[in-house]
C-alpha cells in the first residue's frame, strides 16, 4: 500500500508584508557534507546573497524551525522544516488603489489597476495585488485562482481559503469562465471584423515577447468592434485559451496593436513604468457557475480604459 503523502506542517512565522516565509525541507545527506544546519544553507545561498549576510541571519535568529530559532551550529538533520523571510528590495508603489467588486466567504473578486503585478514574482513582490490584499482584507490564505498580466487592469479572482483554491483553479484549466475584455487600438476599415483569430503562440522565458510559430494552434480569440472614431476603435476580445499575452499577439497579428502596449508590435527600451500611458486593456466580466455552490456569477469591472491619455 503507498504511503499517504502528510501536508507539511503551517509555518512558525507570521507572513510578512502579505508575504509567507520560505519552507525548506533539509534534503537527504547520503556523502555527509553539511555536518551542521549551516554548512547546507551555505551551500544553498552562499553564493546568491553571500557569506557575510547568511551568516547575519543567523545571529538575527531568521531561521525559525518548529522548536524556535534554529542555530548555525546545530547538527544537520535530514527532513526538518526551517522557515525564513527572504529580503525585499524596496519597491516604488503603483499610485492605484484596488477596487472591490465582490467579497463573501469563499472568493474576493478584485479590480486590479494598470502597472500592479497579480502576485509576487521577479522584481515585483510586497507592491502586487495578492500582497495588498491580504494586508488590507486580513486575509491570510487569500490565493489567486488565475492571473492577469501586470499592465492590464481589471477583474481578477482570489480565493479565500487555501484548501478551495483547486477548484477555481480547475474552472479556469476546464475553460469554464467566460472572459471578455475591453481594447482601444486603431480602426482600419480594411479589417473584417468581427473574426475569430487561431493560431499557435509561444513564449520562452527571460523573453519579453511572445511569438507566433506555424503548428497546431493552441489559442483562440474572438475580435469584435464596438465603435470606432478619430482613428481608433474600441474593441470587445473574447478569449476561449488564456496563453500569455494572447489578446495582444492576436489584435497585433491583425494589424491593430493596442494602444500603450511596449511590447507589441516593438519591444521598446525598458524604463521606469509611465502611469500616465497605460495598456488599453481591460479585463471587464468574468462570468461562471461556482464550482463549490453552484450559484451563478457574473462581474463586471468598474474601472474605464481612457485612451485619451495614451495618445
Amino acid at each position: 500500500m503507498a504511503r499517504r503523502h502528510r501536508p507539511p506542517p503551517p509555518p512558525p512565522l507570521p507572513q510578512r508584508d502579505g508575504i509567507d516565509p520560505v519552507r525548506l525541507r533539509l534534503p537527504e545527506d547520503p556523502d555527509r557534507l553539511w555536518p551542521t544546519v549551516r554548512d547546507h544553507l551555505l551551500a544553498r545561498f552562499g553564493e546568491a546573497i553571500g557569506v557575510g549576510r547568511l551568516d547575519a541571519m543567523l545571529r538575527e535568529g531568521r531561521f525559525v524551525g518548529l522548536d524556535g530559532v534554529v542555530g548555525g551550529a546545530e547538527p544537520y538533520t535530514a527532513g526538518r522544516y526551517v522557515w525564513f523571510h527572504r529580503d525585499f528590495a524596496a519597491e516604488a508603489r503603483v499610485p492605484f488603489e484596488i477596487g472591490i467588486v465582490h467579497r463573501d466567504e469563499r472568493i474576493v473578486v478584485a479590480d486590479k489597476p494598470h502597472f500592479l503585478a497579480t502576485t509576487p514574482r521577479g522584481r515585483h513582490i510586497t507592491d502586487t495585488a495578492l500582497a495588498r490584499l491580504r494586508r488590507d482584507l486580513g486575509l491570510t490564505e487569500l490565493q489567486p485562482a488565475h492571473r492577469l498580466d501586470r499592465l492590464t487592469a481589471g477583474l481578477a479572482l482570489f480565493v479565500v481559503r487555501a484548501g478551495d483554491r483547486g477548484a477555481y483553479q480547475t474552472m479556469f484549466r476546464d475553460r469554464r469562465v467566460r472572459k471578455e475584455y475591453e481594447a482601444v487600438a486603431p480602426y482600419d476599415p480594411s479589417v473584417t471584423l468581427p473574426v475569430t483569430v487561431r493560431s499557435r503562440i509561444e513564449k520562452e522565458r527571460g523573453v519579453l515577447a511572445a511569438r507566433e510559430v506555424p503548428g497546431e494552434p493552441n489559442s483562440e480569440s474572438r475580435i469584435e468592434l464596438l465603435e470606432h472614431r478619430g482613428g481608433f476603435g474600441r474593441y470587445r476580445l473574447l478569449p476561449a485559451t488564456g496563453r500569455t499575452h494572447q489578446l495582444r499577439v492576436h489584435m497585433n497579428s491583425l494589424g491593430l496593436p493596442l494602444v500603450g502596449d511596449p511590447v507589441y508590435p516593438v519591444v521598446l527600451d525598458e524604463a521606469p513604468d509611465d502611469y500616465t500611458r497605460p495598456l488599453e486593456l481591460l479585463a471587464k466580466i468574468l462570468e461562471f457557475t461556482d464550482p463549490l455552490t453552484g450559484e451563478p456569477h457574473r462581474f463586471e469591472s468598474r474601472l474605464r480604459l481612457c485612451p485619451g491619455a495614451s495618445r
